[in-house]
């Protein structure tokens, strides 16, 4: 385990978590206020102590007070602790939005050990391969939704409730006597506390650990900034709180800011607006595609108690900034971030909108730097990859050392694999990832200018751009674009003349052409890239074609 000595933690079987920050510029960010210098459990107690009537969570089944979510927690906790789990575990947790999956997340912060949280979309077999990659020695699992694991390996598996199998132990099975002599654990806070799980840009999803001080310090810093005067954060959170976006939930409205969270089990767009009017949160979480579901959808509610709408995990286009205006009076602020330690939004001046602007970072949150290839900082208005410091930078990669060496640097900096520039004023600008480029003929394409152009077009609402093979060029770029509802797409000449029009260069113009009704999105709300890019491979058509709208299957149709 990790002691306060020490940037080393060792679970107990055998997955080391090395700190790549020096333990001195850890220990600054805390004396400067920063970070808390308190564990999760110990800050959620907190505000059970000061407001143990209040609510904490909001989702189907009701209202559960601090109070009531510390019992369940607490029960949970000397349940897990009973059956030997500790300090030294890492313990995966499976479960939708609600008030379950905040008592997994917080008893397994509240005995010490390290959370997994796994989006509940994740297949058995991307399960299987996150368990095993990062040997937790536990799952807790929605009783009704437990995976086909082997535990062979000793793998224990928990569920609220009543357990489903013989196999399954209940984290409601410790009586009165055990919860009432149970203690939390003493967690150091720059211990981990919290394993992301990144939506799987790489080959397989990379996992970032976090400490206690990174989730409430660093997370819990941007997220206080976006209170915009609410006396209390009540937030609609929409996207899965097991996803990197979603780890802002229970560490930061929670346990950091005393909040409550309202929570739907799955995304709908009426059911969403419907949980605005009931509920009447000060805060909407959610990413580009579930905001504008929203604000396009037909029907009416009272959106008059949201203080702020937030979007993250893509880019939010001038349709969507558009459309949140219209529908909830208000632009939405963007926050550009990923799991791997970087964050900057545009809470200070929403107003202020262009593709790709992404605010003035936040020192309290992270140092943003803009370098060159050989690390070396770049002058404002210099595009250069982004690199990020603060405290809410992570531990380190698990179990990948591979990735460690690639995007860390020394002194603990994130190599974000981001292209961005900074301003003479200090606002950041994103201008698209640095390893997201089609290689054409051995020249790198960037997407974003094509994309961002193409999504002004009157009659196109979404677009992306994806790689497709090409015998002789090794690849060629896809424009794979979903017409605006009863607009008639523009044919491929039409959408180059326009790129052309808006000072595309032709040398990063697309040569192949997709029209879809929609775009497909995976489980974070974000258009899935391997799917898209199936599609293109079998159904897009040269730039001197015409072209219908492909069908759902991504066959083309007439």
């Amino acid at each position: 385990m990790r002691t306060a000595a020490s940037p080393v933690w060792t679970s107990a079987n055998g997955v080391t978590l090395t700190d790549r920050v020096p333990a001195a510029t850890r220990a600054a960010w805390t004396a400067a206020g920063a970070c808390p210098g308190r564990d999760l459990y110990t800050l959620f107690r907190e505000h059970v102590r000061a407001s143990p009537e209040a609510e904490a969570v909001v989702d189907d089944a009701g209202a559960l007070t601090y109070a009531a979510l510390d019992a369940r927690v607490r029960r949970a906790a000397a349940a897990l602790h009973a059956a030997g789990r500790g300090s030294t575990d890492i313990i995966a947790v499976l479960q939708p939005n609600g008030r379950d999956a905040v008592v997994a997340e917080l008893a397994v912060a509240a005995i010490g050990a390290v959370a997994l949280p796994i989006p509940h979309t994740h297949g058995p077999g991307g399960v299987a391969g996150l368990i095993r990659r990062s040997r937790a020695a536990a799952l807790i699992a929605a009783a009704d939704a437990m995976p086909p694991i082997e535990t062979a390996s000793g793998l224990q598996l928990w569920a609220p409730g009543t357990p489903p199998r013989a196999d399954v132990r209940s984290l409601d099975e410790a009586d009165a006597g055990q919860t009432g002599a149970w203690r939390p654990a003493r967690v150091h806070a720059e211990a981990p506390a919290r394993i992301l799980v990144s939506s799987g840009s790489e080959s397989e999803p990379k996992m970032v650990a976090y400490s206690h001080n990174a989730m409430a310090g660093g997370r819990g810093n941007y997220v206080g900034a976006l209170r915009r005067g609410a006396e209390r954060m009540r937030a609609l959170v929409l996207v899965s709180l097991a996803s990197s976006y979603g780890s802002l939930g229970t560490s930061a409205i929670l346990a950091r800011h005393g909040g409550t969270l309202v929570l739907l089990p799955r995304f709908d767009a009426a059911a969403a607006l419907r949980a605005v009017e009931r509920h009447r949160p000060t805060h909407l979480f959610g990413v580009p595609t579930m905001l504008w579901r929203m604000a396009e959808h037909e029907a009416g509610a009272d959106v008059s108690s949201l203080r702020a709408v937030v979007s993250s995990a893509g880019p939010v286009h001038q349709h969507v900034r558009d459309a949140c205006v219209r529908r909830f009076g208000m632009p939405p602020i963007n926050i550009y971030g990923s799991s791997d330690g970087v964050n900057c939004h545009t809470g200070r001046d929403p107003h202020r909108w262009e593709p790709g602007l992404a605010g003035v970072p936040d020192p309290a949150v992270a140092r943003i730097g803009i370098r060159d290839p050989r690390g070396r900082p770049l002058r404002p208005g210099e595009a250069g990859e982004i690199w990020a410091l603060g405290p809410m930078t992570p531990l380190c990669y698990v179990a990948a050392p591979d990735l460690d060496d690639r995007y860390r640097a020394p002194g603990g900096w994130v190599r974000t694999g981001d292209l961005g520039s900074l301003d003479a004023d200090g606002t950041l600008r994103v201008l698209d990832r640095l390893k997201r480029t089609v290689i054409r003929g051995g020249v790198s394409l960037f997407p974003a200018q094509v994309e961002r152009a193409l999504i002004s077009h009157p009659d196109i609402t979404d677009a992306h751009c994806v790689p497709v093979d090409d015998l002789d060029l090794g690849e060629r770029l896809c424009a794979c674009v979903a017409p605006r509802a009863g607009a008639r797409p523009p044919s491929p000449a039409a959408m180059l003349a326009y790129l052309a029009e808006r000072g595309v260069d032709r040398r990063q113009l697309p040569e192949r052409f997709l029209v879809l009704p929609e775009l497909p999105v995976g489980p974070t709300g974000k258009v899935s890239v391997s799917a898209l890019t199936r599609i293109a491979a079998e159904s897009a058509v040269p730039a001197d074609a015409a072209q219908a709208p492909a069908r759902p299957d991504g066959r083309a149709g007439r």
